[in-house]
């Protein structure tokens, strides 16, 4: 199972960015699909999940109405659509797949919940 994060770079406050996450190496169907950030010195933390079959979306408060997840089944890909990005939203951004079978053990929050993850992305919001 490989997950590859791309799209990250380096863009002024207000600006926009789109990651991108390509999974390959197995069925992704009923997969709980997120993306996760690590900013220096601090833990990793949730930022968006979608549902790999239905149009089901979480998102941390701190990126409502300015981040949107999607999938693009046929590609096998997962997105993360960033806009009006911040200084504060800097981190390497991680993507995951969780698997159905810990649906009901840990919240979509949680990074117990995700079984597979890629490498990281940087993003960097210069002020």
């Amino acid at each position: 199972v490989q997950l590859q994060a791309s799209g990250g770079g380096l863009v002024q406050a207000g600006g926009s960015l789109r990651l991108s996450c390509a999974a390959s190496g197995r069925t992704f169907s009923g997969y709980l699909m997120g993306w996760f950030r690590q900013a220096p010195g601090k833990e990793r933390e949730f930022v968006a999940a979608i549902s790999w079959i239905v149009d089901i979306t979480y998102n941390a408060d701190s990126v409502k109405g300015r981040f949107t997840i999607s999938r693009d089944n046929a590609k096998n890909t997962v997105y993360l659509q960033m806009n009006s990005l911040k200084p504060e939203d800097t981190a390497v951004y991680y993507c995951a797949a969780g698997s159905p079978a810990k649906g009901g053990s840990y919240p979509y929050t949680d990074r117990r919940r995700y079984d597979y993850w890629g490498q990281g992305t940087q993003v960097t919001v210069s002020s």
